[in-house]
């Protein structure tokens, strides 16, 4: 039976490869997952593994060539398999002897990642099980090791959390596959690790002895340090070779931070950006249903590193690395500032009646749901009704086009010590009140926890941010990319008002809408805070949907 090689999802932007090097060739035998071919995207080289045992019996995309997403590259034949018995006895070969032998060099770079192995891999000295480190999220193709749960010598269950691992949307913990030893530590806390990365080893069976072994320095610390590229011929990918030769640069001058100092395609690119623009290339084919980003890609944060040195003032400070989920936060926001025309409007709601109906129904309402009625079910049950009403403000702009959207994905801004997270309350126009407290109130819980998966912070067409909490009066938040609107709850205040022909005291709260202008009108910015402010001053309308 013949097995096709195809190429795997990349990213949530990326479409697009291309094939760097096939590190077989037709006719050889290859294991299950073991590395077939390189490819190399605008921001990572990934190997992609062998899907069966076999031998490979076509390549059908020579190196060089641009590859769309899903495109197949070659093909294996498993009845080849049965054909080399010998191969067969022998244990599984270490990923690091699956390729071919190359020096290796220290450089304090990320830690080098295996491929994607099975989490359980035997290596022949009884029992041991390689802990690797899984994928995450579509979108999340490495993390930073935070912190070691158990220690080499510690004995360990099967789902043990071993190590917590910190990507840029989440914090996630790692456990123990087989139930046993923990016998090596591969990867020290604070490193940088690919999805695929052999970070620990397990002595399977509950009494295995502990196999003291020192945790291995990080083949990586966070900020690489960039290496100059060889200039000449066989030290450049295929791609990389025709960036250059396009834009007649010169490959010694560009910083390199590819694995062992090779320049890497983004590696071009991003010099390309800091000077001369890039010659122009014919677009590659890529499916009508393959995504393309909404808003340009923010620049990274820059390593401490990388910058002129900064002298210490003597008064005394103190220098703490920026979290990934912080870095991402960073990223994110300067996206929304670089790619849409935000503009925020403003309106006041009188809170007299929501609060009166909220006191006269908390009690019962917690009795019998199990949950506190709270204020923002209110508002997003009157912010799902105007968006109803101004589509536009759930729409997002996708190249030359404005994607409406018939759901209501609503995100839930929430503070944590690490930095802001915002999860996503699916399908939030067909839950009650108490369903919708119930779900904010279990993201509150674990996102305080780190325990939010990425799943749950993906995606959402509309957001809502609550700084009253923190005792904002006012403020102008910022858009969550790709969405085109986002809503600001503020602090309850007494403040005094008109009220017919006498000046009363009323219970007030200011809301802003801050939205993407290109996308939405401020006709329409203006009406949905007004159907906003009408339904919540008088609550009983979000009850019978008028």
């Amino acid at each position: 039976m013949t097995v096709q090689i195809t190429v795997p999802t990349l990213g949530e932007s990326v479409t697009e490869a291309t094939v760097a090097k096939w590190l077989k060739k037709v006719g050889d035998t290859v294991e299950v997952d073991e590395p077939v071919v390189e490819l190399e995207t605008d921001k990572v080289s990934l190997e992609i593994p062998a899907p069966s045992a076999g031998v490979l019996s076509e390549i059908l995309v020579q190196d060089g060539a641009d590859v769309a997403v899903g495109a197949v590259l070659g093909s294996v034949d498993e009845s080849g398999a049965a054909a080399k018995p010998a191969v067969m006895e022998k244990p599984e070969p270490k990923q690091a002897e699956a390729r071919k032998p190359e020096p290796q060099k220290a450089e304090p770079k990320k830690a080098e990642a295996a491929k994607p192995a099975p989490a359980v891999a035997g290596n022949g000295a009884g029992g041991a099980v390689e802990i690797v480190v899984p994928a995450v999220g579509e979108s999340v193709t490495e993390g930073t090791i935070a912190k070691w749960l158990k220690q080499v010598g510690d004995t360990v269950a099967v789902d043990e959390p071993l190590v917590e691992l910190e990507t840029d949307k989440a914090t996630v913990e790692i456990p123990s596959t087989v139930a046993g030893t923990l016998s090596e530590i591969r990867v020290e806390a604070g490193s940088d690790v690919e999805v695929g990365t052999v970070i620990a080893v397990v002595s399977a069976g509950a009494g295995a002895p502990a196999k003291p072994a020192a945790a291995k320095p990080a083949a990586a610390a966070k900020a690489p340090e960039t290496k100059t590229a060889e200039p000449t011929g066989d030290a450049l990918s295929p791609a990389v070779r025709k960036l250059v030769d396009d834009n007649k640069l010169d490959a010694s001058q560009i910083p390199a931070t590819g694995p062992k100092g090779q320049l890497t395609k983004g590696d071009v690119l991003s010099y390309l950006e800091k000077g001369a623009k890039p010659a122009a290339k014919a677009p590659a084919s890529v499916p009508a249903s393959a995504p393309r980003p909404s808003v340009p890609a923010a620049p990274a944060i820059v390593p401490a590193g990388e910058l002129p040195p900064r002298p210490q003032d003597p008064r005394g400070e103190e220098r703490v690395r920026m979290s990934r989920l912080r870095q991402r936060i960073a990223q994110r926001l300067k996206e929304a500032q670089n790619a849409a025309a935000m503009l925020t409007t403003y309106n006041e709601v009188r809170m007299d009646a929501l609060m009166k109906l909220r006191t006269d129904y908390r009690d019962m309402f917690e009795k019998k749901y199990g949950v506190r009625l709270g204020f923002l079910s209110f508002f997003i049950k009157a912010a799902i009704a105007a968006l109803k009403e101004i589509p536009a403000v759930n729409g997002e702009i996708y190249g030359d086009e404005i994607i409406y959207k018939n759901f209501y994905d609503i995100g839930v801004a929430v503070g944590t010590p690490q930095g802001l997270v915002v999860p996503v309350l699916r399908n939030a126009d067909k839950l009650n009140f108490a369903e919708i407290e119930t779900v904010i109130a279990d993201f509150g819980r674990r996102a305080r926890d780190g325990k939010l998966t990425v799943q749950e912070m993906t995606g959402g067409t509309f957001t809502i941010s609550n700084g009253g909490v923190y005792g904002s009066l006012m403020s102008m938040p910022i858009l969550n990319p790709p969405q085109s609107g986002i809503l600001g709850m503020h602090k309850i205040q007494k403040r005094p008002i008109v009220d017919g022909d006498a000046i009363v005291a009323a219970n007030m709260m200011y809301l802003a809408l801050t939205y993407d202008h290109r996308i939405i009108d401020g006709r329409e910015a203006v009406t949905f805070l007004v159907r906003m402010k009408e339904m919540l001053e008088e609550p009983n309308r979000l009850l019978i949907d008028v």
